[in-house]
């Protein structure tokens, strides 16, 4: 092996480059990703971002490296490790458990369809990645990151929050675990944790990754998205995931907005373009943040674009309420458990909340307030608090949201900082990217997050690569296990 560990920051194309030279094979890559976590993963000042390794990872990169010998290479994906988020299905030795204790047995019958697509494009899965419990649907003052099963995931890049609920992913990424995460968002569990790390996260419109196979808290919300150091990764990793299932039908919607390809990527994208900042919707923020975004703000301008400052949204400061959550989490999770095993002891959210209150001081360290309110709603989708709560919700967050600021100011996407737009992105079911914008006066991660309409993704990773590529602002983020820049 040339190598006793990977170079710091290095992309796929770098990984790619390696291989295809001959200074590492996949094989080896497994191994030093593994090296990586047994350094800097565990133990009381360890990350903690993976919880559980694949055993199979070796020889399945060992068999891909036949491949390649073969002369059959699937894509930039080929013999790159993965990790996965500990909602979603794998059907092989690993299990699936949204870091709760209840599901330490839970196995899963069959991969969730990404999976499959990754597996099917040549990703190596290695293993599963802490997160807050239940995708932080649990209770409330839960900590980001925590989980009865995982413990506390650390932030790759301080003393700082990891952001929720993929936590674990964007560590491992940030940390140099792994080259490419996945993570879940149903309202800023992507974007929380990869602007809090210093990583670009994707996530996507409800549409493009199919739900099936992921543990959920609402399918009007849920969708899983990539975790890189670089919006080309990601891109990569967002390709590989997507596509039509016949178990998740609203997929077949995302087959139709077609991705640009990583080489289709422009530096120049910035130019002309207009974008739009909702200060109505933003609220105070803290003065470091504040800061730090007014410079990637004029960063932009630098860049040739414009910006409109303020950009207001209609339906800023109304009472949203979390009630299509409340309905569908119940809905939702008593489908996913009813399927899960006989080794499982609770298959449906009332069993849950009692298997977590005999167990109350291994489960219930932060209590259980959100699961006790889903189950005192019907759980009836068809009940008439819930439909108007959705409706409202989508008539909020579209037409009296993004879609009508987006219009009327004739903009080609909206700016925030970190995930301050995750909610009303979330409910419309639209796309955001953030990527690492540097760090504020206090050293703590920041990022620009890109939103868009439905299926402006060709779009926004055009943007967020413009952005990234003139910046640079990864390569400066400070690493736990390196020594100061």
């Amino acid at each position: 092996m040339a190598f006793d560990r990977l170079p710091a920051n290095i992309t796929l194309d770098g990984l790619q480059s390696l291989v295809r030279e001959g200074d590492l094979t996949s094989e080896e890559l497994v191994y030093l990703c593994l090296d990586a976590m047994a350094e800097r993963n565990g133990g009381p000042q360890g990350l903690n971002a993976v919880i559980e390794v694949n055993p199979d990872a070796a020889a399945t990169a060992a068999v891909l490296d036949q491949e390649r010998r073969a002369g059959h290479v699937r894509g930039p994906l080929h013999g790159i490790p993965v990790i996965l988020k500990d909602n979603i299905d794998t059907g092989d030795h690993l299990h699936t458990s949204a870091g709760s204790l209840a599901l330490a047995a839970n196995y899963a019958a069959r991969d969730a369809h990404l999976v499959r697509r990754l597996r099917h494009a040549g990703a190596v899965i290695l293993g599963k990645a802490g997160m807050t419990e239940w995708a932080n649907f649990m209770t409330e003052g839960m900590p980001n990151g925590y989980s009865s099963r995982g413990g506390q995931v650390l932030n790759a890049c301080g003393p700082f929050d990891a952001g929720g609920s993929s936590s674990g992913s964007a560590s491992a990424v940030s940390g140099e675990l792994a080259p490419l995460a996945v993570g879940t968002e149903t309202s800023g569990s992507i974007l929380s944790p990869a602007s809090q790390q210093g990583v670009v996260g994707i996530k996507p419109t409800l549409g493009y990754v199919s739900r099936s196979g992921v543990i959920p808290i609402a399918h009007s919300q849920d969708t899983a998205g990539p975790i890189a150091r670089s919006v080309r990764d990601a891109l990569a990793l967002l390709r590989a995931m997507i596509g039509g299932d016949k178990r998740d039908p609203i997929t077949y919607l995302g087959v139709s907005h077609p991705l640009p390809l990583q080489d289709d990527l422009q530096e120049d994208a910035l130019q002309g373009r207009r974008f739009g900042v909702p200060r109505d919707y933003l609220g105070d923020l803290p003065v470091p943040l504040a800061a730090g975004f007014q410079a990637a703000l004029q960063q932009l301008e630098q860049l040739g674009a414009t910006v409109v400052d303020p950009a207001p949204i209609p339906s800023a400061g109304r009472e949203w309420g979390d009630e299509v959550l409340f309905y569908e989490f119940k809905a939702d999770l008593n489908a996913y458990l009813a399927r899960t095993g006989p080794d499982v002891p609770a298959h449906s959210l009332r069993e849950l909340i009692f298997f977590n209150e005999r167990n109350r001081r291994l489960l219930l360290r932060y209590g259980q307030t959100l699961l006790l309110q889903a189950e005192a709603t019907s759980g009836t989708l068809s009940d008439p608090a819930y439909l108007r709560a959705r409706r409202r919700d989508l008539v909020w967050s579209r037409q009296e949201g993004i879609d009508h600021t987006l219009a009327a100011l004739k903009l080609d996407a909206l700016l925030f900082p970190n995930n301050y737009g995750a909610d009303i992105a979330a409910r419309a079911g639209y796309p955001s990217i953030c990527v690492p914008a540097g760090t504020t006066s206090e050293g703590e991660p920041f990022a620009l997050t890109f939103c868009g309409t439905a299926f402006a993704e060709a779009h926004l990773v055009q943007f967020a690569y413009s952005f990234e590529q003139a910046t640079g602002a990864r390569a400066r983020m400070p690493l736990r296990h390196r020594k100061p820049l």
